[in-house]
C-alpha cells in the first residue's frame, strides 16, 4: 500500500487529488497541517509519497511551495488538475432553514461569495481547514452550523449536502504535483511517457539572459507552459526562474539543457514526468 503525504485534514482537496491520481491503487494518506510539515515528514520516510497544491486557476502560483521544492531532495514525478467545487453541508435531518453559521476556510469563503450573498442572515466563520470545519461539525453534532467543503469531505464525515457547486467561479481548478524521494526514481525507465519537466535556474545580471534561454528552447522545439520569476533573498534586482516545460522528443529536450546550462548560474531539474491530460467525458 502506497502511503501518500497531504497537506490538510483527511477528506481535504489534497486527499481527493491523491485518491483520483492514484485511482485503482490502494492508498493510506498521512495528513499534515502544513507544507513545511510535508516536507519534513517525507525527509524523514524516504518511502512515503507526498502531494501538493501549486497553483491555482484563480489564486496563482503557491510561491512558498515552490521553495520548498527547490531546496529538498525530492523530485516531481507526476501532476494532476483537480476542478474545485464547494458543497453546503451540514449535520443530517438540518435544512436551511436552521443553519445560522457557515464555516470554512477563507479562501473557499471568498470562492463562494455570490452564494453567501444569496443568504445574509448567516454568519460567516473562518476556520483552518475545508475539511476540518466538515469534520468539526460532525464531531460536535454542531446544530445550526454548515461547513462549505468538499463533496469527499461531506460523505466522509457523514454530513448531508444541501447544495452543491456554490462555487462563484466554474472554472477553478488546482494543479497538483506528486512527489517522491529522488533516489527512488528508476533511472533505467525513467524516460517512459515522460513529456514535462520543471526546472529552476537562476541566470546573469545582464541585457537578454533570459531572452537567449527561451531562444534556445524555442530552437529546441520545447513549449514553455509556465515561467514563474522569484527574487533571490539577499541579491538584490536578481531573480530564480522556475519554468515548466513540454516537449515531444526527450532527446532534443536534453539537448536544449545542455545548451542552455552554460549560461547560466545555477541550475536544478525538479522533475521529469508524464503531462496530465483530462479524460474526455
Amino acid at each position: 500500500m502506497k502511503k501518500v503525504t497531504i497537506q490538510g485534514v483527511t477528506g481535504c482537496f489534497h486527499e481527493a487529488a491523491a485518491r483520483n491520481y492514484f485511482k485503482g491503487e490502494e492508498i493510506e494518506t498521512v495528513p499534515c497541517m502544513s507544507f513545511p510539515e510535508l516536507f519534513s515528514a517525507m525527509a524523514k520516510e524516504s518511502d512515503l509519497y507526498g502531494i501538493m497544491a501549486i497553483e491555482n486557476t484563480i489564486a496563482g502560483s503557491l510561491l512558498q511551495n515552490h521553495e520548498l521544492l527547490r531546496s529538498s531532495d525530492l523530485q516531481i514525478i507526476g501532476e494532476y488538475k483537480l476542478r474545485i467545487s464547494h458543497v453546503l453541508a451540514v449535520l443530517p435531518g438540518q435544512t436551511i432553514d436552521d443553519i445560522t453559521e457557515v464555516n470554512s476556510h477563507p479562501i473557499a469563503l471568498m470562492q463562494c461569495g455570490d452564494f453567501l450573498k444569496q443568504h445574509p442572515s448567516l454568519k460567516v466563520v473562518e476556520k483552518d481547514d475545508t475539511a476540518g470545519s466538515a469534520k468539526e461539525i460532525a464531531e460536535n453534532s454542531l446544530k445550526g452550523h454548515a461547513a462549505i467543503c468538499g463533496e469527499l469531505a461531506a460523505k466522509l464525515y457523514g454530513l448531508d449536502i444541501l447544495y452543491k457547486g456554490i462555487e462563484t467561479n466554474k472554472r477553478n481548478s488546482t494543479r497538483f504535483l506528486v512527489l517522491c524521494d529522488g533516489n527512488r526514481i528508476d533511472t533505467g525507465n525513467h524516460t517512459k511517457d515522460v513529456n514535462k519537466a520543471s526546472l529552476v535556474l537562476s541566470l546573469p545580471h545582464t541585457h537578454g539572459s533570459l531572452s537567449k534561454i527561451l531562444t534556445i528552447f524555442s530552437f529546441y522545439d520545447i513549449n514553455l507552459t509556465k515561467i514563474q520569476s522569484m527574487p533571490i533573498i539577499g541579491c538584490e534586482w536578481e531573480y530564480r526562474f522556475y519554468i515548466d516545460v513540454t516537449f515531444d522528443d526527450y532527446v532534443r529536450y536534453k539537448q536544449s539543457l545542455t545548451a542552455i546550462m552554460p549560461l547560466t548560474k545555477s541550475f536544478k531539474i525538479l522533475g521529469e514526468y508524464k503531462e496530465y491530460i483530462p479524460e474526455e467525458k
